[in-house]
Order: C-alpha cells, then structure tokens, then sequence
C-alpha cells in the first residue's frame, strides 16, 4: 500500500514517527527494520540497543538513508556533555536527547555547533507523575508545571525541542513557540498496553495536541507484523495531517 510522502513544508509525513528500536540486539533490530522496509524512515536507538552495538548500527541506519535519533539523556558536568555531544555530531544522527538541566543544556548547546543535530530536552520523562516527583525530592509540583518551566529555559538557551508527554504539548507549545520542535513518548495505538508508561495518548491524539514527532516502540516491534503497525500509525497521522 502506497502511504503518503508529501504533505508540504514539513516534507515526508512519515518522518513523524519515530520507531523505537527498544531491543537487546543489532540484530533483533536491523530484522525488524528490515521487516518494515521503506514504511519506516525515522528510527531511534537508546540504551539498550546503543550499548549492544547501537552506535555502528546507527551509522548503518544513516547510510541507508534513514534518520536517525539518539536517545541517550545526556547528564553530566558540562565538559563531559559537550565532548560527547561533539562525537555525537560527527555520527550523522538527527536528533539527540539531553536532560533539562541548564548548565546540562548550555554544553550540549556548544558541543553541537557547525552540525546539523538537534539537541532535545527532556523536561520530565513519561514515566513520572507527580507522586514520583515528590519520591525523587522535588517539592510538591504538578508534572506538567515542571514541564513547562523546563521548556522555558530550553527555548531561551537555544535548545532544539522538547520531549514531553503528549498531554502537555499543548502548554508546551505556547512555551517555546512555534519554531521549536515537540517530540512525544508515550504514544500508544488505540488498544495497545500502556505498559510502564504514565502519560499516555493515541497518535491522533499525539498530533492534535502539536507533537511535530511522535515515538512509538513496542507496539510497533513487538507487532506481529510490524510494516503493517507503522503503516498504520501513518495512515492516522495522515489523517490528522490533512
């Protein structure tokens, strides 16, 4: 089946999903990203997959064309983050995750200049609410506060985009504006498990609320059919889109 490739300035309406490669194997995942074929063009690797030889495999990705998305949240002291982010840049990825902290922020923001990447900042990650906010030490503050005073310094340090739950994108947006990009998490198809996941939406859902990206993992790699879990997931996107 033929899926929509253009829908104007914002290019390949596929690039809005990014595919979770949450697996223990390069092989496992280059199976899968076979498996989905040209359906898929957006592909993310984080740790599990990065510290099983993720990283070459990401370069395997990038000269095959596809893009390709970092997901390391990035925390360190700033010279730490900046090196890295540096040897991040000359990998070819498109997009690379940093914690919204703002000496954290500062760094990366140094370490990627003269490169294409896009430097995202986690504000805070979809498996927190706020009782886990409270766990974690912070003073009693809704999730969705934290999020958008996250946002706030993101956009004023020259940060890319935000990852956030889809259900404060909308507070986001007015945050940052709209030159800034919103990656969400936590999406899940309709029906699908929400599994370790909090802050969860549809990608209709996703989209209507102004994600730009929207990552979905398991419920397109654990797919009996996984071409046919994209293709669908782009099919809804398109509709939202048009």
């Amino acid at each position: 089946m033929s899926l929509p490739t253009n829908p104007g300035p914002a290019g390949d309406i596929r690039d809005k999903l990014i595919i979770g490669l949450d697996l223990p194997s390069v092989e496992e995942a280059r199976a899968v990203v076979d498996r989905i074929g040209e359906a898929g063009t957006f592909y993310k690797i984080g740790y599990q997959l990065a510290y099983a030889g993720g990283f070459a495999f990401a370069q395997e990705l990038i000269g095959q064309g596809k893009k390709v998305f970092l997901d390391l949240k990035l925390h360190d002291i700033g010279n730490t983050v900046e090196e890295g982010v540096r040897s991040v840049a000359r990998l070819g990825a498109t997009f690379l995750t940093v914690h919204a902290y703002p000496q954290t922020m500062r760094a990366a923001v140094v370490g990627k200049a003269g490169s294409s990447l896009k430097i995202l900042a986690v504000t805070v990650l979809t498996s927190y609410d706020d009782n886990d906010l409270v766990e974690a030490g912070y003073a009693p503050v809704p999730a969705a506060d934290l999020v958008a005073r996250r946002a706030g310094q993101a956009r004023d340090l020259g940060i890319d985009g935000i990852v956030c739950a889809a259900t404060e994108a909308e507070r986001v947006r007015a945050v940052v504006g709209s030159d800034r990009l919103i990656v969400t998490p936590g999406i899940r198809p309709s029906g699908a498990d929400a599994g370790d996941q909090k802050r969860v939406v549809t990608p209709a859902e996703g989209i209507r609320l102004g994600a730009d990206h929207l990552v979905v993992a398991r419920p397109i790699v654990k797919a009996a059919d996984p071409r046919a879990a994209v293709e669908a997931i782009v099919r809804e996107i398109s509709g939202i889109e048009a």
